[in-house]
């Protein structure tokens, strides 16, 4: 199943620990609302029930926009709320063990932070890349930053869409042209903003500018 890279535009990831005004189903709604073109949803805390009952209807909801849904790490959820894809990291599940359980019609995403993973995830059936972390941040500690040249090496060593994630806002988006990536992976940026529909506009006109320049 390939991958549209236009999809991977604006790419939200979501953060509980940004709901108050709004739940989580209206944040994302209000995202998708503001031109995000991707979703993950990465709940850590959730027991699996909890997780499937919210993913089912993130889920419905990226449908009706017609955007996809990445479910963070849970492989089981993915499958039964049938998602568009799932995200895993280098200390998850093997990329070919994904792929033996979810089949070839779900996506499957991957966490790299170097050009040797970024080939080793495309030869065991990756999807789609996410690059990171490439400016600090505060929704993972003692994340070793990504040179913005890594980044260009490993857009340049691979034929699949790559986001680049960690730290990105609207403040420093523009230094990420030229990298070669299809979009940006936000979290804070996204869901800590208090008109997260308004901010997502704003950001998927930047991010429409920097992957152009």
């Amino acid at each position: 199943m390939k991958c549209d890279k236009k999809t991977m535009l604006l790419y939200a990831v979501t953060d509980r620990a940004w709901c108050g005004r709004q739940s989580l189903y209206e944040q994302v709604e209000s995202a998708l609302k503001g031109g995000a073109t991707c979703v993950q949803l990465r709940e850590k805390e959730l027991s699996e029930a909890e997780f499937l009952a919210e993913a089912m209807e993130i889920s419905g909801l990226c449908r009706s926009y017609a955007v996809p849904l990445f479910i963070n790490d849970n492989v089981e959820v993915a499958i039964k709320c049938r998602a568009a894809g799932i995200h895993v990291g280098q200390e998850d599940m093997d990329v070919d063990q994904v792929r033996q359980r979810v089949g070839n019609d779900m996506l499957i995403g991957v966490s790299v932070h170097s050009v040797d993973e970024a080939r080793k995830a495309v030869q065991n059936g990756a999807d789609c890349l996410g690059a990171g972390a490439v400016f600090s941040t505060s929704t993972k500690a003692d994340v070793q930053l990504l040179p913005l040249e890594t980044l260009r090496d490993i857009c340049a060593a691979v034929d699949i869409p790559v986001v680049a994630i960690g730290g990105i806002g609207k403040n420093n988006i523009a230094k990420l042209a030229r990298t070669g990536i299809s979009g940006v992976a936000l979290v804070s940026a996204i869901f800590s903003a208090a008109d997260i529909e308004g901010e997502c506009r704003m950001l998927r006109s930047l991010s429409e500018e920097m992957v152009t320049a």
